[in-house]
């Protein structure tokens, strides 16, 4: 690749490269596999850079090609395979209310099955239209909708008591 596309490259990742990760960790749930995910899809988007000028919206190619990365992750033999715990849970003093809403949101999309949970990260994280997401995942529209009603339901129940706790 010649020197100044592959500068570009580098300037392109450089600038969007948290976006990236946030939208693998929210898909799966995990920052380790996020990071991997994240690195195949550029490994392979910077095998296809000289041809990307051809491309309309790289911004949404390079979306498509991390949440792919993020499923075929998914479908890896060894993702179900856990090789330690998690670190236990310590209280923090003088936590804020936005980090314990954060962890709350997080532990909420952790419980919804994992098509539903990507339906809503695809959705209202990453705010992708109903027809782009349907797209994307090979589905219906109408199975994206029902996907989300029924995510947003168990989002709602999940975090019901927390948002009673919070209503002035």
């Amino acid at each position: 690749m010649p020197a100044e596309q592959q500068h570009d490259y580098i300037e392109y990742v450089r600038s969007r490269i948290s976006r990236l990760h946030h939208v693998a960790y929210l898909v799966l749930g995990d920052a380790d596999r996020a990071d991997d995910a994240v690195q195949n899809a550029l490994t392979v988007l910077y095998r296809r850079w000289p041809r990307m000028t051809e491309v309309d919206n790289l911004d949404a190619y390079v979306h498509t090609m991390v949440v792919r990365a993020c499923l075929s992750e998914r479908r890896r033999p060894w993702s179900a395979v856990l090789l330690g715990g998690r670190a236990p849970d310590r209280p923090v003093d003088g936590g804020s209310d936005t980090v314990d809403d954060r962890l709350a949101i997080r532990a909420a999309l952790d419980r919804l099955p994992e098509r539903q949970r990507i339906v809503v990260v695809l959705r209202f994280l990453c705010d992708l239209p109903v027809a782009e997401v349907a797209r994307l995942l090979g589905r219906s529209e109408g199975t994206i909708k029902s996907r989300t009603a029924t995510g947003l339901a168990a989002l709602r129940r999940s975090l019901a008591p927390r948002l009673s706790r919070s209503a002035p």
